[in-house]
């Protein structure tokens, strides 16, 4: 293994980042993501990524320019091939799991490949589920020779107690729509589901393991949750309320059981719930505040989520 004063890390995903904090690695982070924003000593590293589209549009137009680019076959990220070569770096990790969150695995071989002064070792993350995010942890932990062991039981720990706290509320668990994106209208898939159901929530739409699928408003009103939880992907908690107002204009909205009984939630989906690492668990422990509100308080209100209104 290499050796852990000679690491220099270039981290392409700000869940990774986050992975590479809790292992204790940070000061070997030498690059990072534009969209790598925590723990906040981070902003100082190099920047490695570019987007060729501005986030500043609408929710619809930002998907409108990604089916573009997706259809022209081109990338939504840009490499920095100048700053990686500054960089030399011994590893630099990625994602192999969807070209729209990060820069896509094939861009960073290529890039790689172009590199003369260093020939860093690429470490892919592909995480579904809780425990493949855990899965992830250990993987870089393993590669950067760092005990990881007693991180994940703690993450782990912290799980277990959020579930047990949950178990046996409810008979009947509130059905929970979790919306990803609001247009299209699109549900959250992967971990979240997961993360519903340990909370004590009936997931809509959404499956455990598998990608965020769209909705209609015909299948949303059909389903009439009883909870609607936004965490918009890169969205904060301002920009969610922004992007999620035009539903309220839709004309069934108010007829929606989750509108008549006032529990309808934004969050921060770019800092918890979109991204597979450690803070995941910060994200069971907002569905528990949301919905338990009786007996689960985390302290996350007002930071990681609030009412929508």
């Amino acid at each position: 293994m290499t050796q852990l004063a000679s690491l220099r890390l270039v981290s392409l995903l700000p869940s990774a980042t986050e992975i590479i904090d809790c292992l204790g690695s940070i000061d070997r982070l030498v690059g990072i993501s534009h969209e790598c924003d925590y723990p906040p000593e981070v902003k100082n590293r190099a920047i490695c990524t570019s987007a060729r589209l501005s986030i500043h549009q609408s929710s619809g137009e930002i998907h409108q320019e990604v089916d573009k680019l997706l259809a022209a076959a081109a990338s939504i990220y840009e490499i920095n091939l100048d700053a990686l070569t500054q960089l030399q770096p011994t590893h630099i990790i990625t994602q192999d799991q969807c070209d729209v969150c990060a820069v896509s695995f094939g861009e960073v071989e290529k890039a790689v490949a172009k590199l003369t002064n260093s020939h860093p070792q690429i470490i892919s993350l592909q995480p579904d589920t809780i425990a493949d995010v855990w899965a992830d942890i250990q993987r870089v932990g393993e590669i950067l020779n760092v005990d990881w062991q007693p991180i994940v039981s703690a993450l782990q720990t912290r799980v277990d107690t959020c579930r047990t706290q949950c178990q046996n509320l409810s008979s009947n668990p509130p059905k929970v729509a979790c919306i990803e994106w609001t247009d299209p209208l699109m549900l959250a898939g992967n971990w979240i589901p997961e993360l519903v159901e340990m909370a004590g929530g009936k997931p809509i739409g959404g499956v455990t393991g598998q990608h965020s699928p769209r909705i209609s408003w015909d299948e949303l009103i059909a389903a009439d949750p009883d909870i609607i939880i936004f965490m918009p992907c890169g969205f904060d908690l301002d920009r969610t309320c922004i992007e999620a107002q035009p539903l309220t204009q839709h004309p069934q909205w108010k007829n929606l059981q989750a509108v008549k009984q006032d529990r309808v939630y934004i969050t921060d989906g770019n800092a918890y719930f979109n991204r597979p690492g450690p803070r995941l668990v910060e994200s069971l422990e907002i569905l528990t505040e949301i919905l338990n509100p009786q007996v689960c308080n985390y302290g996350h209100y007002g930071n990681g989520w609030t009412k929508f209104s």
